[in-house]
Formats: structure tokens, sequence, C-alpha cells
């Protein structure tokens, strides 16, 4: 499994596109993987054929986990799967080095050793019941348990001593499942043909990557496992919410002009064959606003106790899509003409309805808009995206009474939401910012003069 995007620890296997046997060539697609935010297809690194795939489709597995082999240049295939012992203890030194491509890794980006186990100390053998009672002179009982990274942070978030978990995986690894189980005690058995427990007694934790984890449902509940796209995002929310202090402020205007301006456009022969909708515009006049105040778009950086200015702006757009809630930004929107930007919204909408987001496509965002209106809202209190220090919500534009020079007529109005970093932004700032942005879609005029 590459990591096929940055920070990503793990991906699940969405679909095989081969089978044992298939014959392959060198950046075919042979698996659709879903990592935290996006689905990625993989192509293989070899021309052969399919000996396994040591996966099901709906497994959850772990960056630099071997997923598939593959026999090339008409060697032998293995006569099983299991890892070489040098793959798990044996020292870099004494490692044998590798002639030629390997024919068991899949993806790109990855080197030729990602798939190994880094050497480990002589203390820190396998400590699990199918290996010598002694090793290098160590009992077992002193050595560490072998995890990887992402399954060490589960355990201590669990609470779970590691010690105290019976591994299943490959050569005594302790997997996330034997972590899931120590972390639950086991419900007990009961016959078969049984009634199921009353809704009001808890369920255990699902465990084991089985179809029922595509949701377990009775007469009263439906189980679904928290993964994917989904996890990726509570993880993030929460963690933007409690680690920077919001604050949400709200603008309620005339948009009328940017509604006329819009249909203009539409029929503006410089737009032609271009997507021209109310977003484009105030995507347009956010640029402008954060031209005029340019402390706006910042980030804070708790591990060098730095406040970072960013002087150019990658544009988020909150997309909602069948595998959950993404963000993809326009790296540079800033430089962009309108016609350059209503293409660069019409492709990001696209990909991320097709759920063919890059997680490149989703890193290095510097301001976001999400835009509630479509679904009739009249506005929120949306949290920020992590790592940005503001988030414009746009609300419905709808036909309201409204005083409109001295006399009450019916007039286009939305209100605008901003949430903010009030450990980068003040309340000038984010007051000044936002009132920019509506003043600039009541009179949209302003594109041009204050640009």
């Amino acid at each position: 499994m590459p990591d096929v995007g940055e920070g990503l620890t793990e991906a699940e296997i969405l679909k095989w596109y081969v089978q044992p046997g298939d014959t392959v060539t060198d950046g075919q697609v042979v698996c659709e993987v879903e990592t935290a935010k996006a689905a990625v297809e993989l192509p293989i690194p070899f021309d052969g054929t399919v000996h396994e795939l040591l996966f099901p489709e709906g497994t959850t597995v772990d960056v630099g986990q071997v997923i598939i082999s593959v026999n090339v240049g008409g060697e032998a295939a293995p006569a099983a799967p299991a890892p070489t012992p040098a793959v798990v203890e044996a020292p870099a030194a004494e490692e044998p080095e590798p002639e030629g491509r390997q024919p068991v890794l899949v993806g790109y980006g990855v080197s030729a050793a990602s798939t190994k186990r880094r050497a480990r100390k002589t203390a820190e053998a396998v400590s699990v019941p199918s290996v010598p009672e002694q090793l290098n002179g160590h009992a077992p009982a002193a050595a560490r348990p072998l995890a990887k990274p992402p399954v060490r942070k589960l355990a201590k978030d669990l609470g779970v001593d590691l010690a105290t978990v019976t591994p299943t995986g490959p050569d005594g690894i302790i997997t996330r499942d034997d972590v899931h189980r120590a972390a639950v005690p086991a419900p007990a058995p009961a016959p078969v043909a049984e009634a199921p427990a009353p809704a009001s007694a808890p369920a255990p934790v699902a465990e084991a990557p089985t179809p029922a984890l595509t949701g377990s449902s009775d007469a009263r509940e439906t189980r679904v496992p928290i993964k994917g796209v989904r996890k990726a995002t509570a993880a993030a929310m929460v963690g933007s919410a409690f680690t920077a202090p919001h604050v949400t402020e709200f603008v309620t205007f005339d948009i009328t002009r940017t509604m006329k301006l819009v249909e203009e456009l539409k029929s503006d022969k410089d737009m032609a064959g271009l997507r021209v909708n109310p977003l484009l515009l105030v995507a347009k006049a956010v640029l402008v606003a954060v031209k005029r105040n340019p402390d706006i778009n910042a980030a804070w950086d708790e591990a060098a106790q730095e406040i970072v200015l960013k002087h150019y702006v990658n544009l988020g757009i909150a997309a909602a899509t069948p595998r959950g809630l993404i963000v993809p930004n326009i790296k540079d929107a800033h430089a962009q003409t309108l016609p350059e930007l209503s293409k660069s919204l019409s492709e990001l909408v696209a990909t991320a309805r097709e759920g063919k987001t890059t997680p490149a496509a989703m890193q290095g965002g510097t301001f976001t808009i999400t835009n509630v209106g479509v679904f009739g809202v009249d506005t929120g209190t949306p949290i920020l995206n992590p790592g940005e220090s503001a988030i414009l919500a746009v609300g419905a534009i709808k036909l309201q009474p409204w005083v409109h020079k001295g006399k009450v007529k019916p007039r286009q109005v939305t209100t605008l939401a901003l949430s903010f970093d009030h450990r980068l932004v003040d309340g000038e700032l984010g007051s000044k910012f936002l009132a920019d942005v509506a003043a600039i879609l009541e009179n949209p005029k302003r594109l041009i003069t204050w640009a």
C-alpha cells in the first residue's frame, strides 16, 4: 500500500480490477482504494501475472503493507505469501540486497524498502507465543510488542496496554482488530437462534473486516463503521473545533445587482461555454477582499510559535460527495481571471462528484467557502478547515422585502457567515473582511475598482 497522500497512514481497498492469473502491465490500474479523503486508483509498476491478492475488498490496510504479489519474468510463484524473517527482525546489514524489482509492491511514490520493517534493537524482538522462549538472550516477556505507529496510537487512545494484547498479524504483529478485541470484553456466547439483545444493550465493537461492516442492522438500529472520509472529517473537525478559538460573524445584504451580473455574464461571449453562477462571483469577491485584508489569509504554527502569512490563495470549496464532505482547493486562485476561475470551479466540482479528487487537491488550502445556500439554508456557523484561519458560509439567496432607495421593494437577499480563528484574526480584521465581501457583492462594480 503506497503513501498516496501527505500524512496518510492507511487506506481501504474498495475494488480489485484484477484477479489471480490475470496478466498485468506496467502502469495498469489494478485496484481502487479510499484514503482518509478520496478514492484513488493504484497502478502496478510491473509486467507479469497476478499471483495473489493478499487482502479482500473492504479491508483497511496500513501504508507499507503488501497487498498484491505479481509473478514477473516467468519466475515461479512462491508457495505462500508469508513474509520472510528478514522482513521482520534481521538487521539491515544482514539482509541480502534485492536483485531487480520486487514483484510485491504496488502503487507509486514508495521506495523499495517501504514494505520492510526498520531493523530493531535486539532487545525489541518479537514477543508472541509462536517464537522461541529465548531470543538473543532475552525472554519474550521483556520484549516490546510489535505494532505499527497507527496501531500504537489506537491502543493509547483506547487505553490498551499492548503487552496484554494477543497478536494475530503476520510474524506476531499486533493489528487494529487485536487492539479492538482487547479494548472491548468479548460478549457471552449465545445460541444462533437466540433472540437479538434489547436495543438498550451495548453492542460489541466490530472487530473483523467482514461483509457485515458495510452496515449491520436489526429491526431498530443500523450500525455503520466509522472509516474513510467520514472518519477523517470527524477527526479534523474535532481537532479544529477544540484547537482554534472560533468566532462567527454574520452580515445580511442585498445581492440583487450581483444576480443581475450573473445573468449578463451568462450571455457574454467571453464566458461562452463556462459555468456562471453566484458562487463564482462570491469566490471572486473573496479573492478581492483577501487582497484588501491580507492578514486574513494566514496560519498558526504551534510548533514554531509563528504566524504564517500566505501571499497566495489556495481557495477551498466544500463539496458534498457520496463518500462525505471533502474540501479540494483551487491552487493560486488569486492569480486567475474570471474565466479561469470559472473553469477551475467547474473542474473541481465535477471531479469531486465523480469521487476522483486526489489527496494533493485537498492539501495546502488557505481559505474555504462552503455554500449551504444550495440546500435552502439561510446561514450557519462553519468550522474551520484545519490549518486555515477563516471560512465563509454562503446562505440561500431569497426574494425578500427590502428598503431600497427609501422604498420597500422585493430584492434578492442573502446572509454570509464568517468563522475565524481568534488567535490570528481579531474582531476588527474579521469584520472588515466580511464587510468588504458583502460590499463587493452588493455593488459588484467594486470587483473592478477594488481589484
